[in-house]
């Protein structure tokens, strides 16, 4: 995997300042309050820089447990230094290959917010989170909903695909690659897991300012350096979003709807 196609550099801090309050935040809130009364030993996958980490150690009791991973070694830096926490124990971990063994205390919860529609393949990380989970355990895990439902970044993938239609960004569909529920219910099925139920979850991200949420837009993942790579003037296109934000969802705040899916199944 090249450089421009991953979460380094200054990328994981830019992604945490200017996205994470906006687009995860609500959902890590909604998450984190779905966690099962008196859960004592829980693993997050695909922690990121920690939105949902922080709503589950407000959840969890004093003697808990929490072992917070992520694939993405600098994403786990960032939520280092926000979050000290005695009961949080950090792990960069292969959501297809979980490095805990069936032998090991098993989890009462695997929590995984905005994680599954990266991993190559589902069913295997399905399969591992199944693998660790006690009888009985909880799996509470999050997909983003249809690009339409989530027309802020609809029209930033309409904006970056005109500009680049020869060699689109194709990575940017990738986070809205799972937005059939139906789908993630027969992987959760097919993988083991009973009593699916998914829940389909409208909020309303809301950014301080326009200008602020094309910041992550642009250059809180990937894009800036794909927009560089391809000789494109990678500062206009960053204030062409921002005009279009403001325009479209308002400026100082700027505010989009959201939907995502939320499944909740037992091990």
């Amino acid at each position: 995997m090249s450089s421009i196609t991953r979460f380094v550099g200054s990328i994981p801090e830019l992604y945490d300042r200017h996205m994470g309050p906006v687009l995860f935040e609500p959902y890590a809130r909604d998450l984190a309050a779905r966690l099962p009364a008196g859960s004592r030993r829980v693993l997050e996958i695909a922690a990121g820089t920690g939105r949902v980490t922080r709503h589950l150690l407000g959840a969890l009791a004093s003697d808990a447990e929490l072992v917070a991973t992520d694939l993405n070694e600098p994403m786990i830096a960032i939520a280092q230094q926000q979050l000290v926490d005695s009961r949080v124990r950090w792990q960069a971990a292969d959501a297809q290959a979980l490095p805990f063994k069936t032998d090991d205390e098993p989890f009462d919860v695997v929590v995984c917010q905005f994680g599954l529609m990266f991993v190559p393949d589902k069913v295997l990380a399905l399969r591992e989170m199944r693998r660790v989970l006690r009888t009985g355990g909880t799996l509470l895990l999050s997909v983003w909903d249809e690009l339409g439902r989530n027309p802020a970044s609809k029209r930033l993938h309409e904006l970056a695909f005109a500009l680049m239609p020869e060699n689109p960004p194709a990575f940017m569909a990738t986070p809205f690659s799972m937005s059939d529920a139906q789908v993630l219910r027969s992987l959760a099925t097919e993988a083991g897991f009973s009593e699916v139920r998914i829940d389909t979850v409208v909020k309303t991200g809301e950014a301080v300012s326009a200008a602020d949420l094309a910041t992550g837009f642009v250059r809180g993942n990937p894009l800036w350096g794909q927009l560089v790579e391809r000789g494109v003037d990678a500062e206009a296109f960053h204030a062409q979003v921002a005009a279009m934000l403001a325009q479209e969802f308002g400026d100082m705040p700027c505010k989009s709807p959201m939907s995502a899916h939320v499944l909740t199944a037992v091990a």
